[in-house]
């Protein structure tokens, strides 16, 4: 409850705050509109250029991430096989041929 009486009290005082801004703006009210009309379409046109950039960057990223973790897979999968290799080159001449086989 104590947040929903706090945003009321911010939302007034942006509000007031407006309005005193207005009332000691040094240009007319239709000019000091259009100045704000105009700076609101300049940071729509920022936030979406932005927003582009970024979404680039992380596309670039993932596909990074990707490439590293197939690499990755590749490098384990040949570490895995040399080491079965190696397990079966160690193990298969040390082991006595069984009783009664012919070599």
């Amino acid at each position: 409850m104590e947040k929903a009486g706090s945003l009321g009290a911010f939302l007034a005082g942006v509000g007031v705050g407006i309005g005193i801004g207005m009332l000691f703006a040094p240009k007319a009210g239709g000019e000091t509109r259009e100045y704000i009309k105009s700076k609101a379409g300049e940071g729509k046109e920022y936030i979406k250029q932005r927003g582009t950039e970024l979404r680039d960057q992380a596309g670039e990223l993932i596909e990074k991430g990707k490439e590293a973790m197939g690499r990755q897979k590749e490098t384990l999968a040949d570490a895995m096989e040399a080491g079965k290799q190696a397990y079966r080159d160690t193990v298969s001449p040390q082991q006595p041929p069984a009783p009664g086989t012919a070599q």
